[in-house]
């Protein structure tokens, strides 16, 4: 099944003051990572995907995936030493794919996910 929307994450950094000031009353930022344009946050309540398009990045499109949205998610690497590995989400908006690259750990992406669908 095509995705219906593919990201990409790379290492692990700070939320930008603007994804800060979007979370409501009790939602907490717990980890986010860089994109290919800009950052991707996993808060306990959503997947926020802050995405600057065009050639000067001054239209933004903003991407809010609700946890109680997810179906099912599974990830794909190759093991200890795979620079690249895979997550895809199944919800109801449709399916997603994210890519990740050296320095996006698969595992805690995954654990991040499990609390926060699970809980």
């Amino acid at each position: 099944m095509e995705a219906a929307t593919n990201w990409t994450f790379f290492q692990e950094c700070q939320p930008t003051q603007d994804i800060m000031q979007m979370l409501t009353p009790g939602e907490q930022c717990y980890a986010a990572f860089k994109t290919i344009r800009d950052i991707a946050a996993f808060t306990n309540k959503r997947l926020i995907v802050r995405d600057s398009q065009g050639l000067t990045g001054k239209k933004v499109e903003i991407y809010s995936l609700p946890w109680k949205s997810v179906d099912m998610w599974s990830s794909e690497n190759a093991g200890h030493f795979d620079l690249d590995a895979e997550i895809e989400l199944w919800t109801r908006a449709g399916h997603i794919k994210v890519s990740l690259r050296k320095g996006a750990d698969v595992r805690r992406i995954e654990s991040l996910i499990a609390n926060f669908v699970l809980a």
